[in-house]
């Protein structure tokens, strides 16, 4: 939302409550980490100067500390402090796993894949001009990283295995770390903060709209939940995958051209509970 401006009125009641709906989770994930609500609170006061500062600009005018208090509620003093960077609390998140992208060019390149599209499994080292395992991790990383070190800790995560013909076969038709939190924290981050973007461009009237939708359906026996997973798992996927294979020949096509700027980020959650707290008085 570009050159957004808070309104004038007081916050609207239907989105306070759906704020304090949606904070739930959060605080449950919060407390089961131990971050406490005093740092919390830091690091809320510390993200709405920066916040303020960065999308709340008034054109041809410099942001003063006293119109970022005035925009937060931050006290002026507090303002000042963290704009001179006299706070870090955090580490900013780093690229995208390299993991991933090895993961998705398996998925998506024909070198790796089969005449339907699918992962093909490798040889562990290229042979006779066909391309291996090796090969693959040398064509993403532009690190010094050794396919072999990438195998050995796929295998042992289970994201790989070596079938009856010595070749690496993927396990997985995404990859979701399994035992480096730090990764798994970096995604949390990425792909929350995106949904929210999009729905509060939408929710702000923003244009055009960005693509938001959900279904969602109550009193739902377990076995029906376990189908819908299926379904949703199978189908899904289909459509990542679809979108995977479309978004890297479209990537390939604009790189070294002016403006190739923009990024997108498509995910799709299934969340089945039991929980009555979710239910709406709108049963379905």
């Amino acid at each position: 939302m570009a050159n957004a401006r808070p309104p004038l009125n007081d916050p609207p009641a239907a989105l306070i409550q759906a704020v304090a709906h949606l904070l739930r989770p959060l605080v449950k994930l919060l407390i089961t980490f131990q971050i406490s609500y005093p740092f919390l609170v830091r690091l809320l006061k510390k993200t709405y100067v920066e916040v303020a500062e960065r999308d709340f600009p008034v054109p041809g005018k410099r942001q003063t500390d006293s119109r970022i208090a005035m925009l937060t509620g931050v006290h002026r003093k507090d303002v000042r402090r963290l704009r001179n960077g006299g706070e870090s609390l955090a580490h900013a998140p780093g690229p995208a796993s390299l993991g991933a992208q090895i993961v998705a060019a398996w998925m998506s390149e024909p070198a790796y894949t089969d005449a339907r599209g699918r992962p093909r499994p490798l040889p562990r080292f290229s042979q006779h001009g066909e391309p291996g395992f090796d090969t693959l991790v040398e064509a993403v990383s532009r690190q010094d990283l050794r396919a072999r070190s990438v195998l050995d800790e796929w295998l042992q995560s289970g994201i790989v295995r070596i079938d009856d013909h010595d070749r690496v076969e993927l396990q997985v038709e995404a990859f979701i770390p399994r035992s480096n939190f730090d990764e798994k924290a970096f995604f949390f981050g990425m792909n929350l903060h995106d949904h929210i973007a999009a729905a509060g461009h939408n929710l702000a009237g923003g244009q055009p709209a960005r693509f938001e939708r959900n279904v969602y359906y109550n009193h739902l026996t377990a076995e029906s939940m376990t189908k819908l997973d299926n379904a949703v798992n199978r189908q899904a996927m289909a459509l990542l995958k679809d979108i995977n294979r479309q978004a890297r020949e479209l990537q390939r096509r604009d790189r070294g051209k002016k403006g190739a700027t923009g990024r997108f980020n498509l995910g799709v959650f299934f969340y089945p509970t039991q929980d009555h707290e979710s239910e709406s008085d709108n049963d379905k």
